[in-house]
């Protein structure tokens, strides 16, 4: 992990000090979070915590807005909801512990989505609890190598 929390675009939030309660939200969370449906006992576990995003899931929320064919206005409201999140950036920590974590999966006979590794090479690289609703995809990350999980 770089020594340096910020994220490497002027204008983007930086990653929140240790004394802040961050949370990474994986995309499905951050979709319902952005839509405003967050399950109600998930929004109580995240309530008063700075929410983070990695660069996976600003790539595939872009995604589905272009496979969704999102009109502009909807576009903006996700810009303007992104605005305060600070973005974890792919780099070459990033993908050292993307790595490790693929190679150990795949070893262990349990190989997972690319994506998913991703989403859990950036929490662990900062240290970093994940926000999920999708628990079942990220238990191996979890059992195995330690990230922490906020689910229902």
């Amino acid at each position: 992990m770089s020594s340096s929390r910020s994220s490497p675009s002027r204008g983007t939030p930086t990653l929140p000090e240790r004394q802040v309660q961050a949370v990474v939200y994986d995309t499905y969370v951050a979709s319902r979070s952005f839509k405003g449906r967050l399950p109600a006992g998930l929004a109580t576990r995240l309530a008063g915590r700075q929410p983070v995003v990695t660069f996976v899931t600003v790539g595939e929320l872009t995604q589905w807005t272009r496979l969704r064919r999102w009109g502009p206005r909807n576009r903006a409201m996700l810009e303007d909801w992104l605005a305060d999140k600070p973005v974890i950036p792919g780099g070459k920590s990033i993908a050292a512990v993307w790595g490790e974590l693929s190679a150990a999966a795949t070893q262990r006979g349990r190989p997972r989505p690319v994506n998913d590794t991703w989403v859990a090479a950036c929490c662990l690289a900062y240290g970093l609890p994940l926000a999920t609703l999708n628990v079942k995809d990220f238990t191996d990350f979890a059992e195995h190598d330690g990230l922490v999980l906020l689910g229902l």
